[in-house]
């Protein structure tokens, strides 16, 4: 079980937080519910691990894109709507279902402020705002702009 322990620290982080929720739900509420949230909390967990993974491929280079692409996204949502619904019909708690695919909203944001880059301590508040060198800047593209024909001449 090599993979299990090779988990970014954000999937950590969800795993945790869920098996938290899936603990205090057998603590503080019935067995179907407590149930229901750690099958929502696996299920998301899944998807969320998928998705991690194919965002790191994509943005590496290393995954094709185009139709391809959206096709496995399409794929990966229709087989969470066929678990969400597998497990609605085997007689899942429907909030505590909700509660365990939502446990990735908590993770996420806890996880961002978490990794958050450190605040600049001297900073200097950049040219006034009458400064001509504005025009030279492209907000934009967070560059400087190109010079255009006529301004060279």
């Amino acid at each position: 079980m090599k993979g299990l322990w090779n988990l970014e620290p954000m999937e950590r982080l969800n795993l945790t937080l869920g098996s938290g929720a899936v603990a205090a739900g057998f603590l503080f509420s019935t067995p179907v519910f407590a149930s229901s949230l750690a099958l929502g909390a696996a299920i998301e967990a899944l998807n969320f691990r998928a998705l991690l993974r194919g965002s790191r491929r994509l943005f590496a280079g290393d995954l094709v894109t185009g139709r391809l692409w959206l096709l496995g996204f399409g794929l990966r949502f229709l087989l969470l709507a066929v678990a969400i619904r597998w497990a609605l019909q085997a007689g899942a708690h429907p909030i505590g279902l909700l509660l365990g695919l939502s446990s990735v909203v908590p993770a996420v944001i806890l996880g961002a402020w978490r990794q958050r880059p450190l605040p600049l301590q001297n900073y200097e508040a950049g040219p006034a705002p009458d400064d001509p060198s504005w025009e030279q800047w492209n907000p934009w593209l967070a560059r400087e702009r190109t010079p255009k024909p006529e301004d060279e001449a």
